[in-house]
């Protein structure tokens, strides 16, 4: 079986794999700019028969692999940046820069993908078509994949068009070794910045009735939201808005002018994110206004819903389940609320995002420590599995298309 081969392919480099990946966790880099991990990439692939492309907005580059024959074309991504946080796993090679640390598993992602482009370069006689493989800054919050689709890397020319096909794999260090997760339609939400800023006429603590205080506004404005989400909005998509930061004042004896708000909003359509936007601004003004008042009210665009191609999530199960395991395969029941900025190639491409369980083999998955701890580890062992899925993917793809 062809799945068979690509799993012992993937075991055959698995020391390969394990290596960069350490090498990538221990000198972590932030946001855009992530030179040094993609050297290591190029390094660790130097001998491929790979033409690279990168643009001028980031380190983003994509690795392009002919097949002998031609046919379709799909995309596989891995993005590379780490968080800005202390990392406290004690690993022998644990972050070597204070206040970074691959909390997220993108020095996972990128070893994988790594992985995933030597066991395909090795089989190019048998490929009808074109793998492109995805090494992709700037995941945190900062839009790396839509730089990299405004750049042009990953298509969009008469003579380099998109692909037909992508494909991504995210670590997830609370569920089953080695078990593939999926589900058609919305996989993870849209993520925006809400900032709201409320207007107001300080003066004396001691003499509320002459002022104008909008410390009372403010936080009336916050229960207003939460109520707005549970009556204006079916409870059957779910939708979360969470004020996570408010400041006001300096003093116990002062009333100050203003009082700011920053949160988070989150949906799993684009339809409920732009009448989320209407509602937040139609709440924060008017109760502003009642209270003679003022809000101004910032959206600031984040990442949009992740959404799979069913054909997609059908592929990659036949995948998954192909590789064997104990339990390779689950169908996720629910979304999460979580954001991911692969979002933006899937509003382009048909596709989809799995998710891989990497909690060591036998341990209660659910009490590991998740994505974003510093404390959060991955069972290295998992890891060929990855790269053979995302291999898989491709050539089922490029063998079969959508069936």
């Amino acid at each position: 079986m062809l799945t068979a081969s690509l799993l012992d392919a993937a075991k055959g480099e698995e020391g390969a794999i394990i290596a960069l990946r350490r090498a990538i966790h221990a000198e972590p880099e932030l946001g855009l700019e992530t030179p040094k991990t993609l050297a290591k990439v190029k390094a660790a692939l130097a001998d491929l028969p790979l033409v690279w492309h990168e643009g001028p907005s980031c380190t983003g580059a994509v690795a392009v692999l002919q097949g002998a024959r031609p046919g379709p074309s799909v995309l596989l991504r891995g993005d590379m940046d780490a968080l800005p946080m202390d990392e406290h796993t004690g690993l022998d090679f644990a972050s070597t820069i204070p206040g970074r640390m691959h909390a997220c598993g993108h020095d996972a992602h990128t070893a994988m993908l790594a992985g995933a482009a030597r066991i395909l370069a090795a089989r190019t006689d048998d490929l009808a078509g074109e793998v492109r493989f995805m090494f992709q800054p700037g995941e945190e919050g900062f839009h790396g994949a839509r730089f990299m689709l405004d750049d042009g890397l990953l298509g969009g020319e008469t003579d380099y068009p998109l692909p037909d096909a992508a494909f991504a794999l995210h670590v997830w260090p609370n569920a089953p070794h080695g078990r593939v997760e999926g589900r058609a339609g919305a996989m993870m939400a849209s993520a925006d910045m809400l900032e709201i800023t409320v207007k107001g006429r300080g003066g004396h603590a001691s003499m509320p009735h002459d002022v104008v205080d909008p410390v009372p506004v403010a936080a009336e404005i916050i229960i207003a939201l939460q109520t707005m989400i549970t009556r204006r909005f079916a409870a059957t998509e779910a939708s979360v808005l969470t004020i996570g930061k408010m400041e006001a004042g300096s003093n116990n004896n002062i009333i100050p002018d203003s009082a700011y708000l920053l949160g988070t909003m989150r949906n799993l359509s684009p339809e409920r994110r732009e009448a989320m936007k209407v509602a937040v601004r139609q709440v924060a003004e008017n109760i502003a206004r009642a209270h003679d008042c003022t809000a101004e009210v910032t959206i600031t665009p984040g990442f949009p819903p992740t959404v799979n191609d069913a054909r997609a999530i059908a592929l990659g199960k036949h995948v998954a389940t192909a590789l064997g395991g104990e339990e390779p395969w689950a169908e996720r029941p629910s979304p999460t609320m979580g954001a991911e900025d692969f979002s933006y190639v899937l509003e382009k491409v048909p596709g989809a995002m799995f998710f891989l369980g990497v909690a060591a083999d036998g341990v209660d998955w659910q009490g590991c420590c998740g994505l974003h701890s510093s404390r959060m580890v991955v069972d290295e062992s998992v890891m060929p599995k990855g790269a053979a899925f995302l291999a898989g993917c491709a050539v089922e793809f490029l063998d079969s298309g959508w069936k």
